[in-house]
């Protein structure tokens, strides 16, 4: 049970850095800001539902799609690498407020238009929390984790979709708790939590490559 424990809590450290739960928190708050608290929880319950469906299909899918399209573990590696790198930069120096961001403009203007319309996927699910950084992270984690030795076979079975509900249950009890976050932590202190995973994911980029490109030059040894 310790080393199921162990997965869980390191798959919690790697996936939670990238999913934010905090920033969907404030985007959930300007996007239900016209919705009844019944809406609210439909919303916050959709959102955490599709973020696992997410998971759960890069996580068992991820591999077929890297055999179709011919994509090495390496080369899956250093592109994931450097979208965790990007993802962390633009959190350290954001160009833009999340709610500003294309996807948002565009839902806030359907929800104008359509109050009752569904913000659980597009924004709150993706790209928002189980966005193109999670979904790479993901990807390479189960080519690397499935011809791992470091936990039990059974750990390995069912450590993923534990790691996956738990994220999804966070993000419930966030976007749940929302309005008393923000009134504890504040918009300023989102944006210093938001920074210190940026820089996390920096980090974490930047070792991804660096491990991709290693794996590279011991797969293809200099003659």
């Amino acid at each position: 049970m310790m080393d199921l424990f162990r997965a869980i809590g390191l798959g919690l450290v790697v996936l939670l850095p990238l999913a934010n739960p905090l920033t969907t928190v404030a985007l959930f708050l300007a996007l239900a800001g016209n919705m009844n608290r019944a809406q609210r929880n439909r919303q916050a319950l959709m959102a955490s539902f599709y973020v696992f469906v997410i998971m759960m299909v890069a996580y068992y899918a991820g591999q077929l799609v890297m055999n179709t399209f011919g994509i090495s573990i390496p080369g899956l590696r250093i592109a994931g690498g450097l979208i965790v790198a990007f993802i962390g930069f633009r959190m350290l120096f954001p160009p833009q407020k999340p709610h500003e961001a294309p996807e948002v403009k565009s839902k806030t203007e359907e929800l104008e238009d359509e109050p009752d319309a569904n913000i659980a996927f597009v924004p709150l699910a993706m790209p928002s929390t189980a966005g193109p950084g999670t979904i790479a992270m993901i990807i390479s984690s189960a080519s690397t984790i499935r011809h791992s030795t470091e936990f039990p076979g059974w750990v390995i079975l069912i450590a993923p979709v534990l790691i996956f509900a738990a994220v999804s249950v966070i993000l419930w009890v966030s976007l749940r708790s929302s309005g008393a976050i923000m009134r504890l932590v504040g918009k300023g202190g989102i944006e210093a939590i938001s920074r210190l995973m940026g820089f996390l994911l920096v980090c974490m980029g930047v070792q991804f490559i660096i491990n991709g490109v290693l794996e590279i030059i011991h797969t293809y040894p200099a003659p």
